[in-house]
């Protein structure tokens, strides 16, 4: 595949908008390719790009390694990983908001008796950095699944996860405490790409956030 810039692309979420997003530069998904199947590198219509669709996680990954040249993912993701790449452009889409949340009947920010609150999360440096800043000791549980059930079966007293609506959280009995970051979608770039293929990027942005603009 002989394609001038390769875009890692989250699953999930944030994928659809950002289809959407360079379906109006011009560079769409290859006719008839589907993201969701086994297929996992797919051209743009004009072989100028060529999408990688990996786990959102993975993102930062594959672009601080110089697998891809650049990609789409969150700032969740982002922050998390603290992957050395450049972030040169914010999309506009893709907003929420990640906090800690509780039963309505469990304290917080703290527990009686001096118990060490559990938190379940998908993001323990993130949780971890938080609760040091505020000195509060907690037991971080890492899960890779629903976080909202982890209070109903006792794995954990709190949360930490995204929010957008606040609907799973009200229908599981959660809410939420406090806002530990503001979260969206966001151009990740290698920083070696950058350099060597200077112009190739800087057209690619430029029609990234006129679009964006104007979504």
């Amino acid at each position: 595949m002989n394609a001038l810039l390769k875009v890692a692309l989250a699953k999930g979420r944030l994928l659809e908008p950002t289809r959407e997003l360079f379906r109006r530069i011009g560079a769409p998904v290859g006719v008839g390719e589907d993201p969701a199947s086994r297929r996992l590198v797919v051209p743009s219509e004009d072989g100028a790009l060529a999408f990688l669709f990996v786990k959102p996680a993975d993102v930062p990954v594959y672009v601080g390694s110089g697998a891809a040249d650049l990609g789409v993912t969150g700032t969740d993701v982002l922050r998390e990983t603290e992957a050395d790449v450049l972030e040169p452009l914010a999309l506009g889409f893709g907003s929420c908001r990640m906090v800690v949340a509780s039963p309505h009947d469990v304290p917080f920010p703290s527990l009686p008796s001096g118990v060490t609150p559990r938190v379940a999360t998908k993001y323990p440096r993130l949780t971890r950095a938080f609760f040091a800043d505020t000195g509060l000791g907690v037991e971080v549980i890492t899960v890779a699944g629903s976080v909202e059930v982890a209070p109903l079966l006792g794995l954990a007293h709190w949360i930490v996860d995204l929010v957008d609506t606040g609907r799973t959280l009200r229908e599981n009995g959660l809410v939420e405490r406090v806002k530990i970051l503001d979260v969206g979608a966001v151009v990740v770039v290698n920083r070696a790409s950058q350099k060597l293929k200077l112009e190739l990027h800087q057209k690619l942005l430029a029609k990234l956030q006129e679009a964006s603009r104007k979504a």
